[in-house]
């Protein structure tokens, strides 16, 4: 069987061919996996990747089983770039959470939610004068989501400078049905597309201190649509922190 690191190599791999051979006015955040263990567990994260794709994550325990996440992110890629992308996403949902192994060291979560967004995505070409606009896309959009988290705490800390840490790692799947509600092309509204997402997601945690963790995330996302705007190919390759707290 391959490892959890080699099956994390492929999937930054793939996530890379996709994001230079294809373009869509869809970009997915990154997703909450907060590994809530018990009631009153507050998670709380933020990340980021080259794109200029921000996504901030927010996670409730409400009882021992049932949790609530709320997700927010923005992208602006600048106007001098001959893609000038915009886009924010906001999301929330509820879901069931519980420990399984005989360790009960492994999160088993599922969430189910709705979000909405907005984007503008111009193509521009360069000039003597800076860059002219080629085409203005812009569309509102709404998104309904199934996501499946499995996760699991390495039963011994590694060491790193002298001090042992703790480690997680996991995958988050998202089945993500996403719509547009308006959408024009050059200023002139357009037939709107809908599209079905299957979003792999692969992350690794290390802690820095109590309660903070070092989380990298990567992963892509499939279209089951064939689409000529709205359609797969912009990955999840971020960098982030999170924090919890309010354990019992």
């Amino acid at each position: 069987m391959l490892k959890f690191r080699q099956i994390s190599r492929i999937v930054g791999g793939l996530s890379l061919a996709f994001l230079v051979g294809c373009h869509s006015i869809y970009m997915p955040n990154a997703p909450a996996t907060p590994m809530l263990r018990e009631a009153g567990e507050v998670y709380v994260g933020g990340h980021f990747n080259a794109q200029g794709n921000i996504s901030g994550n927010l996670a409730l325990a409400l009882t021992d089983n049932v949790g609530l996440v709320a997700n927010a992110s923005t992208v602006n890629t600048g106007a001098n770039n001959n893609d000038y992308f915009r886009q924010w996403l906001a999301e929330g949902g509820i879901g069931y959470f519980t420990r399984i192994g005989k360790d009960q060291r492994q999160v088993f979560e599922v969430y189910m939610g709705y979000g909405i967004g907005n984007t503008k995505d111009f193509k521009q070409r360069a000039s003597v004068m800076g860059y002219d606009l080629v085409e203005a896309r812009e569309m509102d959009f709404d998104k309904i989501f199934v996501q499946f988290n499995y996760s699991s705490t390495r039963k011994k800390k590694i060491n790193i400078f002298g001090d042992r840490k703790e480690l997680n790692y996991g995958t988050a799947i998202r089945l993500s049905r996403v719509g547009m509600q308006k959408f024009a092309v050059d200023g002139v509204s357009v037939t709107g597309e809908e599209n079905f997402f299957i979003e792999p997601l692969f992350f690794t945690r290390m802690q820095l201190v109590n309660g903070l963790q070092l989380q990298y995330t990567n992963g892509f996302n499939i279209g089951l649509n064939k689409n000529e705007y709205l359609k797969a190919g912009n990955s999840v390759f971020t960098l982030g922190l999170v924090y919890t707290f309010g354990k019992k």
